[in-house]
């Protein structure tokens, strides 16, 4: 798995989760638990990550969703 992108939007974690599964690409939102813990004040972003060899597929599903700049650089 490697990372897609990271935040603290649950909205924006969410639908980029919907459009990895509706792509089938195998999709792990990480760090969701730690983020609980803290008290959801936003400290520990959650990360996104998605099987490493669709990983480019994934980015352009981000860049065609207008979320570009979401990506993890």
């Amino acid at each position: 798995m490697e990372e897609l992108m990271r935040s603290n939007n649950i909205v924006t974690l969410s639908f980029v989760e919907a459009l990895m599964r509706d792509a089938g690409i195998g999709v792990m939102i990480a760090d969701q638990n730690m983020s609980i813990i803290e008290g959801s004040i936003g400290a520990i972003p959650r990360r996104i990550l998605v099987e490493s060899d669709r990983i480019d597929q994934a980015r352009r599903i981000m860049h065609d969703a207008g979320l570009a700049h979401e990506l993890k650089a």
